[in-house]
């Protein structure tokens, strides 16, 4: 995946109007059309002597009312809310939005037609021809109007595939707008019956790839059949779909922003629709400079200075958690892609993931109205609560994941792992999950970025039946902590490259006397408490650098014990975890049981796991990394190699001082060209907005 960092260069203009947000909402006057047409401001950077040669490619650029209100809608009551600003502070910071983006846009066709390196134009066109100022008259003069001439003034600098992104950006954020209109209008009519609460799912599920666009992709209005990769909604109609359309246009009309002879049956010939497009191709301009901007920035990060980034972090590391003047716990708790850990004061200190096979309500019921164990030396239930562990059935909780309101299953027949269960009727479910965020990075142009750490092979645990209508019947299969087991171990054995196997810690677990849970001191003795213990072998040395990288044994490990938990783990807050709960080797808050139980395993080290009870139930513990060793780096040195194995340690790492490298560039740049041009080339006219300074919106 191709990561880019951003500027933030203005508040957009969005298509907002399209949701019916002014109804009633003071900012729509009794002439509304002619008071959104008011210039409120003129940006012309070829105002300011440095570029006067420009003033045939640079035109003036005409801020209205109706942009400053569209943004305003769009974010302005939230800013006011998060700042506390008064109308007259939100409209001129909207004011300097606009001007800022137009003077940046102004700046970048300048530089677009300037810029050189190394002897010779630095951009040219898809035919390797240098953009000029003849070639860019000419190309604008083409344009019936002052609007299409804009638009082909932006359009000249952009490749058909910026064109093709901008107009399926801009026809997503259309159809997600009459998607919104439309399911309104249908939900009373929605006879599909949807799981209130839906299984938490992955991090990621149907992030579209940013690079992405389907050139065939259309708006939908009721009346097309050519739509690309476009997907109705649920119990979408040609009717429906044109009544949405109708009030997305009466929105908009009555907001100033449709002419009554328009014609409405080609949405992209509205007026409306080429002022957004021109919105769509300033940020493909603005993020093409951009884009410039992080070349120049990381062609100045060598490999000598990351390394010496590296010691630098390290040492400051071991110095602060040795000192105290570091916390060795919160260090670890913001641990993620961007903020490493890359040292521990002492060993143990790592992370596990925790299944949780819970008791049903009637097991804690009964377990609560026990009375405590015969001879127990504390009052304690832990022979009681073996014989209520010894019957608990877990099942897979993935179930709304068929029947939420959005189905993310799909049949993969023979593919996916399967393995009987013992003791059910019935032939175990063909059906996995995400099919179009699975499919590995590289095979031709995705639509959705390609799901990490989780390795999408285990089958619904149970069966699955679908009528003619679509709708799911499910019996899910219940397992015993045995069960799981085999479940679990059969999984990662099913993994090439992987073999997993462990032992039980008693044969006569769940038969124990009371006494056998205390050493000879009289203390809780909570190795007692185990019940299996495993470990991974990844058929070589735990690599900690490899682990995020695709492929890898590190992460096929990791992602299978990540998926058994979405399955499985009722304790949801541990889903989506970097590497999973934090574990220390000094006391926690954790139940006595999960602490023994996870010091232990992240003192062994990766890849092993261990079996525990508590009052809630099962624990599996898998430790996903720990450090072995105090004041050692586990992860070694950058290696330049390794720079784009995405996911290596040494990408992350590069990729993270880039980013911050790039974002104070990139921001140093645009603060600059702001601050340099700004106020010599805009003309604002504050009186055609005063109004807006002192409004009464409470009912819009």
């Amino acid at each position: 995946m191709k990561r880019k960092t951003r500027a933030a260069i203005a508040l957009s203009v969005a298509s907002v109007m399209a949701c019916g947000l002014l109804a009633g909402c003071d900012l729509v006057t009794t002439d509304a059309k002619k008071d959104y047409e008011q210039v409120i401001a003129e940006v012309n950077i070829t105002n300011n002597e440095a570029f006067k040669d420009y003033k045939e490619v640079i035109g003036t650029e005409n801020i209205y009312k109706r942009d400053m209100v569209a943004s305003f809608v769009s974010s302005g009551s939230s800013v006011m809310s998060q700042y506390g600003w008064t109308y007259r502070d939100t409209f001129d910071a909207i004011k300097d939005s606009l001007v800022n983006r137009y003077v940046y846009v102004q700046y970048a066709k300048v530089y677009f037609l300037s810029e050189q390196k190394d002897g010779a134009p630095r951009f040219t066109d898809e035919n390797g021809n240098a953009f000029t100022k003849e070639g860019y008259v000419s190309y604008v003069s083409a344009g019936e109007t002052e609007l299409d001439k804009s638009l082909r003034g932006l359009e000249y600098f952009l490749t058909k595939d910026e064109e093709d992104k901008a107009y399926y950006d801009l026809r997503v954020s259309f159809n997600n707008s009459l998607d919104s209109i439309e399911e309104g209008l249908i939900e009373e009519e929605d006879e599909h019956d949807h799981d209130e609460t839906v299984r938490t799912t992955p991090t990621g599920i149907g992030t579209e790839d940013e690079d992405y666009f389907d050139a065939d992709y259309r708006i939908y209005t009721g009346t097309e059949t050519a739509l690309g990769s476009y997907e109705k909604v649920d119990g979408s109609t040609a009717y429906t779909r044109r009544q949405a359309y109708a009030m997305f246009l009466t929105n908009i009309r009555s907001s100033g922003l449709l002419n009554a002879d328009e014609d409405t049956t080609r949405v992209e010939e509205l007026n409306y629709f080429k002022r957004e497009l021109k919105s769509a191709y300033e940020t493909a301009i603005i993020n093409k400079m951009s884009d410039a901007f992080e070349e120049d920035a990381a062609a100045d990060i060598t490999d000598t200075w990351l390394q010496n980034k590296l010691d630098t972090i390290f040492q400051n590391q071991k110095g602060g958690f040795d000192a105290g003047t570091l916390s060795i716990d919160d260090a670890l708790d913001s641990m993620s892609d961007s903020s490493f850990v890359l040292t521990a004061p002492q060993a143990g200190y790592g992370f596990v993931i925790n299944i949780l096979l819970p008791f049903s309500a009637q097991d804690t019921q009964d377990l609560g109205d026990l009375e405590m164990d015969k001879d127990d030396l504390q009052g304690n239930k832990f022979a009681w609560r073996a014989q209520i562990l010894q019957r608990l059935k877990a099942t897979d909780q993935r179930g709304t994941w068929f029947t939420g309101h959005e189905d993310y299953s799909f049949d993969a027949g023979d593919g996916g792992y399967d393995v009987a269960p013992k003791g059910e009727s019935g032939t175990r479910s063909t059906y996995l999950f995400f099919e179009d965020s699975l499919k590995a990075e590289g095979e031709g142009k995705q639509q959705y970025e390609t799901l990490k750490n989780y390795y999408g092979q285990y089958t619904y645990n149970g069966t699955v039946s679908k009528d003619e209508d679509g709708k799911y019947t499910l019996k899910p299969f219940k397992i015993d902590i045995d069960g799981f087991i085999a479940e679990m171990e059969g999984y990662l054995n099913y993994v090439d490259g992987l073999s997993a196997k462990g032992n039980k810690s008693d044969e006569n677990y769940f038969t124990k006397s009371s006494k056998d849970y205390y050493d000879k001191d009289g203390k809780v003795d909570y190795s007692q408490f185990v019940y299996y213990e495993g470990k991974v072998d990844f058929g070589k040395n735990f690599e900690a650098k490899d682990m995020f990288v695709a492929g890898t044994p590190e992460n096929k490990a990791f992602s299978v014990i990540n998926e058994l938990s979405f399955a499985y783990n009722t304790d949801t807050a541990g889903l989506n975890s970097y590497l999973g709960y934090t574990i220390t080797p000094e006391k926690t808050d954790f139940v006595p049981e999960f602490e023994f139980a996870a010091q232990r395993v992240c003192a062994n080290g990766a890849g092993n796991y261990i079996i525990v009870p508590s009052d809630y139930g099962w624990h599996i513990i898998y430790c996903t990394f720990s450090f072995l060793k105090p004041d050692t780096n586990p992860f070694v040195d950058y290696v330049p190699a390794e720079k784009d194995v995405e996911g290596s340690f040494s990408n992350l790492f590069y990729e993270a001082q880039k980013s911050a490298a790039v974002s104070s560039y990139a921001s140093n740049k645009q603060t600059d060209i702001i601050n340099s041009y700004a106020e010599s080339s805009a003309t604002v006219h504050e009186e055609r907005y005063a109004d807006l300074s002192n409004l009464d919106i409470t009912n819009s």
